[in-house]
């Protein structure tokens, strides 16, 4: 099911529950049972490829401490600008996408949080990393922000724009940036 439904999401396409029970055989009212609405079966999806692009960047950065901390944040934050998925979920649904991918009692926020928080804890842990706040706390202010620079065009001028969230992410880290007045 997770796989259907990823498919249909990775391809920039509208999830259609209909469709997916229909491919799979089951019923749309056995798939409400399960997840028990399209909301929490999309946050489902999206907080799956969210663990796996945070797992696979951390993987790619050798890096540690707090400089690899922002390191991996800053290719987990260009790669959510870049993709082409969440950004036709954003233009086709806007409401509901802001909904599953921020709010704190869906799916994405809070796997995202305990994901970023794993990461700064394995650093601390190791000693290659003194947090400047609470590891929860600075886990989910990290991961506010990155929602409010990449998803939230409000604010006029910062939606997409890694440059800043990556000086704001390293203010929070506790490293100097260079060049900065």
């Amino acid at each position: 099911m997770i796989r259907a439904v990823s498919e249909q999401y990775l391809r920039g396409e509208r999830v259609d529950v209909t469709v997916v029970a229909r491919r799979l055989g089951v019923s749309r009212a056995t798939i409400y049972r399960w997840f028990g609405s399209r909301e929490r079966l999309l946050g489902e999806v999206i907080a799956s490829q969210l663990e796996l692009l945070i797992a696979r960047q951390r993987r790619r950065e050798r890096r540690r401490g707090a400089d690899g901390l922002l390191a991996v944040f800053d290719r987990i934050n260009r790669s959510l600008a870049q993709s082409f998925a969440l950004r036709r979920l954003l233009e086709q649904e806007r409401g509901s996408a802001m909904r599953i991918l921020t709010s704190s009692t869906g799916i994405v926020q809070p796997r995202a949080v305990a994901r970023v928080e794993a990461l700064i804890c394995t650093e601390v842990t190791a000693g290659r990393y003194q947090a400047p706040a609470e590891s929860s706390t600075l886990a989910y202010a990290i991961v506010r922000l990155a929602e409010a620079f990449l998803y939230n065009d409000a604010a006029s001028g910062i939606r997409g724009d890694h440059e800043r969230l990556r000086e704001v992410e390293a203010a929070l880290l506790g490293i100097p940036i260079k060049g900065n007045h």
